[in-house]
């Protein structure tokens, strides 16, 4: 029976460049395990304009070796695409050429196993855990990282209510559907959501519909880019945001949302821009857009959706109602049931979530089983962040190895999180007294 150092499950962004840095390390024996039988990232957004939002440097491996042969700047050169991508004169790579990068580095990584759908997991004698598949294989390793990724949130009126609602997810193959609905209802103003209101009201001129952009926020926001607030990404932040409270945490998190649940601000640009343009041209568009605006219920008869809605400013209560639905209401991280057989091993915090410690370990041992991107309520907003994505990937492997199999930068930030020590005020140590003294 062969015993593998470290095996992952999932096969996203994350454990793919897990996979990708630990390729070259000689004492090191790792596996990953993918449901799918190919690789990609995202397909149901995979629309031909769009960005990451982070530079290439923010690859699988760049930011931890940039000697790595795993590099998007490696693949562009066997593609034969460095030059045009140089000419481009654009930091951040299109959707679909990350989308070609990740798969062009999954076909080749001898680690790789694809159509490999995990269905149980347990720990065996000696502390070896078992890895089944529905593929009927049994695999088996010391530690395992769950690169399970993340899943759609929907909200539970909608998922009671039933009928053809999509989460921006699965956008695409639902657009030319969506495009034949007397009205449109996109909910959200996440990047997602706005990409897909942007599709929508381009295409608006060619189809008879109405679009309504609906959500929760006071405004549609951009994202924060200031280089001094992406140090809210780095390792320091992130050991200062883990020591805090929950009760903090989660309001830090919900107060944080514009730094990284926003709009770029090109795209909310390219939006005002294209209403302009449509209405010069004498196109409409039939739309409506409001902010402050919660979404409490909602019913399917049928024929159409009938939402329940509260300005959250005024406290009015209304209702739209809408035939075609689009969800850009984010993601969630959930433990699957595959892991039921260890569950008693993990630590989870009191809503069934893994509690991650600092190098991303979620077992009570601190040494076996290890996330990425499940670990945002107890990390920060850099969980879900490509950009630190390679950060975390050495983190892990350093602490699977007990070596330092890559170098891992000591300082990142320029500011300081919480009191600076020389800042700090010691108070001065009573001298003790002895009972004694007292009595004397």
């Amino acid at each position: 029976m062969r015993i593998h150092d470290l095996l992952g499950i999932g096969l996203g962004p994350f454990n793919l460049g897990l996979a990708a840095l630990a390729d070259p390390l000689p004492d090191l024996d790792a596996v990953f395990l993918e449901g799918r039988d190919d690789v990609s990232w995202h397909p149901g957004m995979m629309l031909p304009e769009a960005t990451l939002q982070v530079p290439f440097l923010a690859d699988l491996v760049t930011m931890a070796d940039p000697t790595s042969r795993w590099s998007f700047l490696a693949f562009l050169k066997e593609t034969g695409r460095l030059y045009p991508f140089y000419v481009r004169e654009s930091f951040y790579p299109l959707r679909s050429e990350y989308d070609d990068y990740l798969r062009w580095v999954a076909e080749r990584l001898p680690s790789v196993r694809l159509g490999q759908q995990v269905t149980f997991v347990e720990r065996g004698p000696g502390g070896v855990y078992s890895v089944t598949t529905a593929a009927g294989d049994t695999w088996h390793a010391r530690r395992l990282v769950l690169g399970v990724g993340t899943r759609p949130s929907v909200p539970d009126s909608v998922r009671a209510a039933g009928g053809p609602a999509v989460h921006t997810a699965d956008y695409l193959p639902a657009r030319e559907h969506l495009q034949r609905c007397r009205t449109i209802t996109v909910v959200g103003s996440g990047q997602s959501a706005a990409e897909v209101y942007h599709d929508l009201l381009a295409a608006s001129p060619d189809h008879d519909y109405d679009l309504v952009w609906l959500t929760r926020s006071p405004r549609f926001f951009p994202m924060e880019y200031t280089k001094l607030t992406l140090e809210l990404t780095s390792p320091e932040y992130s050991t200062y945001f883990q020591g805090l409270p929950d009760a903090t945490r989660a309001r830090l998190l919900r107060e944080q949302r514009s730094l990284y649940k926003g709009i770029s601000g090109d795209l909310v640009d390219a939006i005002s821009d294209l209403h302009y343009r449509l209405r010069v041209q004498g196109q409409g568009p039939r739309t409506t857009l409001v902010t402050n605006t919660s979404l409490s219920g909602a019913t399917w008869d049928g024929t159409a959706y009938d939402l329940a809605l509260r300005h959250d400013e005024t406290g009015e209560e209304f209702a739209l109602r809408t035939v075609g639905l689009v969800l850009g209401t984010g993601y969630r991280a959930q433990l699957p049931d595959f892991l039921d057989g260890i569950r008693g091993r993990l630590r989870l915090d009191g809503e069934g979530r893994p509690c991650a410690d600092a190098s991303y370990a979620v077992d009570v041992t601190g040494r076996e089983v290890f996330v990425q991107n499940a670990e945002e309520h107890t990390h920060g907003f850099v969980a879900p962040d490509l950009g630190m994505g390679a950060h975390r990937s050495v983190t892990i492997l350093n602490a699977v190895t007990g070596r330092e199999a890559y170098p891992v930068e000591q300082r990142v930030a320029t500011q300081t999180f919480g009191v600076p020590e020389h800042l700090r005020t010691h108070p001065t140590p009573r001298p003790s007294i002895h009972p004694e003294e007292v009595s004397a």
